[in-house]
This record gives structure tokens, C-alpha cells and sequence, in this order.
């Protein structure tokens, strides 16, 4: 980030302060246990939200324990390459409390004992009438030239720091780890100042999600296109059954922005065509039901191997009611046929997991519930009960509205919750190309 030279004369740091340019931060997350299986950073994701909102990219996060050696390295990488730096957690009166000591040898910097501080919690303890023992006082430690951010959901107050490093501006925000203490800081404290610090500036998003292709087979068509938009960053993420391409501009008007990932998204609709079933952030299960009532349908399921997952996706939706009437879970050749009215001999010719046995659990069911459209699944979900002639992640889906029936095998990969939801996203997925027909 470079200062600029006006007809006011150079902008420096200690004299009229001017705004950043082009702004990138950093997230440091500080505290042993979250290198441990037990404890989890969700800080940052409330943070990297608030900075998008002003235009402010987050360019790296770090989880560092409480070592200070190790809290220093950190601090001056950070420090070296992003705008502004935030460290989360560390700033309570404990010996491996650490942030603000290591951010100050990070910085070069001495800090000084804030007697306000101490007074104020003097006074906590008193009005608690419990006795504040020294070690307390740690906590009144603060960054020479920092500004002292008031915390009134706990005892550690935060920092905010504008400085120098290495010659180039560096915004420093130091806050307690405490969600409860932590995001009502940044919102009252930290906001106003960084929207007087950062430039106008906005940062557009946009999500496609592409059903039952594969990752590689995805970016293969889509490279060609989204590499000629060298202002939108692109990222890939595969899950079960679906590819979500995230794209994300930044520009000096969100109508800029929104129009970047808009030309893209446009494109790479052309590219998929049906495959894209939301352009919005949108589930499957969201999408099969605005086309149902938009259709005025309904729909009926029969599961084996998924267990009534399908059904669990379909209600998870506030309103399904209006299309959803009901199922069975038929995990029992007996059942099979006493509520779905599967012939015991097809059963016996074809084997419970065969493409008829699916079509007939998709017509039982629609009869059965008199829906408009019925679903029938049944396969291996595993790990065991799999054979040379029928493995673990066959299974057969079939969808019909009774005068036409469409039926696909697939052999998903993966333990049985994965090929289960495999089998569910193809069985939406399934229904929602009906639905557009």
C-alpha cells in the first residue's frame, strides 16, 4: 500500500491522516486450545463478514497457540503483508495471556501501564466484593500509541493501534477472545474507525451450484471462462453430489462489482445450462420446491437404503407441507410390498436392489399417497451386505408422475453417510430436471 502525495503534502501518519487504498487484513486467532481437537475458531468468520462489508478482503487466517516466540513470528509476517491485523484472544491477566507482549516486540514498540484501567477494575472487583489479585494489572498493559477499546462484557479491553512497519501503514486491532466480549467491541469500537480508515470500497459475491458432476470434470469447462475475468476470483468447492463455484469482486461501486461476477455468472450459466440448479446460494430441496409450487404439485417418497433422508430434506424447508405428503421408509422386502404394493415376485426375480424394484416403489408411493409425483430408491448403502454382482454404492433412483418414468443407476464412492447423500442429491436432482421439462 503506497501514500500519496497531494497538494496538501505528503500524508504521513502522525500528521492529517489520510485512508488506505486497496485494503487486505488478516485474522490471528491466539490461544492453545484451538490447536486442540476440542476448541474451534468461529470468530473469524464473524469478522471476515463485517470487513467484507466495507471492502476489506481477508487474505489470511493463522491459529498460533500461546507460545511467544512462535506469537512474534507470526505477528511480523502478518504484519508484513496485510493492511490491517487482527488479533483475537491473549489479552487476559493470565501468564500464557501473551498478545499484547508479543505484538509490541513484534513492533518494536514499549507499552505502559494504563492507570484508568486499573482503577476500572479495582472497581469490578469491589462491586463483585471479591479481591483482585496483581495479576489483573496485566491487563491494563497497552501498545504505546494505541487507543484503549472500552470492554463492558469482561475485564480485558481491546487496542487499536494505527502505526508504521517496515514503512508501510498498518492498521493493529487487538481483542478478547470471548465471542460475548469480542463481537460488541468490533461492532461499536472497531467499525466506525475502520470506515474512516479504508477507501470506498465494495466487495460483490455470487454462488452457482452445479448438480452431479464431478470437481475436475467442472473446472475443466469452466477454467476457459473464468480465467479471462482476472478482476473475479474464483473458487471451486466439491461436496456430495454438487460443485459450487464462489465468485467474489471487489470495486470502488458495488454496482461495479455486482456487474463483474454478474458478466461471469452469466457465462458460465450458458456453459452448464440444466446442471445449474441455483444461481443464489439455494439448496436442492429449496429449488425442488419452488418448482413444485410453482407447479401446483405434490410429491411422495419410498427409501430403502437412505432411510427417509430424502423426506428429512424436503421438510427441512419451512412450507413443504403445501407440496410434501408423505412416505415410507421400506427397509424390509415385507414392507416393500405391504406399502408400496411391490410384487413379492418381482422382488424375488429382479432382487431388492434392481432398477424394477425402484420404479415400483416410485409408483406404489404416488398411488399409495395420491401425490403427483413419486420417488423410489433402494441400494447398498454399506459397508457391508455387498456383492461382486451388486456393490456397496449401487443404487437405483426412479421418479414418475405415472405416465412417465425415468430411472438412473449409480455407484457412489465414499462410507455409507456420503453414498447415502449421494443418493438423495441424484434423487432431487432427478426430480428437478422433471419439473423443468
Amino acid at each position: 500500500m503506497q501514500r500519496t502525495q497531494s497538494s496538501a503534502g505528503l500524508c504521513t501518519l502522525y500528521a492529517e491522516r489520510c485512508t488506505l487504498n486497496t485494503v487486505d487484513a488478516e485474522i490471528i486467532a491466539i490461544g492453545s486450545e484451538l490447536l486442540t481437537p476440542y476448541r474451534q475458531d468461529t470468530n473469524s468468520l464473524f469478522l471476515t463478514d463485517k470487513l467484507n462489508q466495507l471492502g476489506v478482503e481477508v487474505r489470511f487466517k493463522n491459529v498460533v497457540g500461546d507460545r511467544r516466540g512462535d506469537l512474534v513470528g507470526v505477528a511480523r509476517q502478518a504484519l508484513s503483508r496485510s493492511d490491517i491485523v487482527i488479533f483475537m484472544g491473549g489479552l487476559g491477566p493470565t501468564e500464557d495471556d501473551l498478545t499484547r507482549e508479543s505484538v509490541a516486540e513484534a513492533l518494536g514498540i514499549e507499552m505502559k501501564k494504563d492507570p484508568d484501567i486499573i482503577a476500572a477494575l479495582y472497581k469490578r472487583f469491589a462491586e463483585r466484593r471479591i479481591k483482585m489479585t496483581p495479576n489483573n494489572e496485566r491487563q491494563a498493559d497497552v501498545l504505546a500509541g494505541a487507543e484503549v477499546l472500552p470492554n463492558p462484557n469482561g475485564t480485558a479491553p481491546g487496542q487499536w493501534l494505527d502505526t508504521q512497519f517496515q514503512g508501510e501503514r498498518r492498521i493493529v486491532i487487538l481483542l478478547p477472545g470471548p465471542p460475548r466480549e469480542l463481537k460488541p467491541m468490533f461492532e461499536a469500537e472497531c467499525m466506525r474507525r475502520l470506515e474512516a480508515a479504508v477507501p470506498p470500497q465494495f466487495i460483490a459475491t455470487r454462488q452457482l451450484k452445479i448438480a452431479m458432476m464431478g470437481e475436475s470434470d467442472v473446472d475443466h469447462r469452466a477454467a476457459p471462462i473464468y480465467t479471462r475475468f482476472d478482476d473475479v476470483e474464483t473458487t471451486i468447492l466439491a461436496g456430495a453430489g454438487e460443485v459450487q463455484l464462489h465468485l467474489k469482486a471487489r470495486g470502488e461501486s458495488i454496482e461495479y462489482a455486482q456487474k463483474r461476477i454478474n458478466d461471469l455468472a452469466s457465462e458460465l450459466e450458458d456453459e452448464f445450462d440444466e446442471a445449474v440448479f441455483s444461481t443464489a446460494g439455494e439448496s436442492l430441496e429449496q429449488i425442488v420446491g419452488y418448482y413444485l409450487q410453482m407447479r401446483g404439485l405434490t410429491i411422495a417418497v419410498a427409501e430403502s437404503c437412505t432411510g427417509g433422508l430424502l423426506a428429512e430434506r424436503l421438510t427441512s424447508i419451512s412450507g413443504s407441507s403445501r407440496y410434501f405428503l408423505g412416505g415410507a421408509i421400506v427397509y424390509s422386502n415385507d414392507l416393500k410390498t405391504q406399502f408400496t404394493d411391490v410384487p413379492p415376485l418381482l422382488i424375488a426375480e429382479k432382487g431388492a436392489v434392481s432398477k424394477e424394484v425402484a420404479v415400483a416403489l416410485a409408483e406404489g408411493i404416488r398411488k399409495r399417497c395420491k401425490a403427483s409425483l413419486g420417488v423410489g430408491i433402494t441400494g447398498v448403502a454399506g459397508p457391508t451386505g455387498g456383492s461382486d454382482e451388486k456393490p456397496v454404492g449401487l443404487v437405483f433412483h426412479a421418479v414418475t408422475d405415472g405416465k412417465k418414468t425415468e430411472v438412473k443407476e449409480r455407484k457412489f464412492p465414499g462410507d455409507r453417510d456420503r453414498i447415502r447423500l449421494f443418493a438423495t442429491q441424484m434423487a432431487l436432482d432427478m426430480v428437478r430436471r422433471k419439473l423443468m421439462q
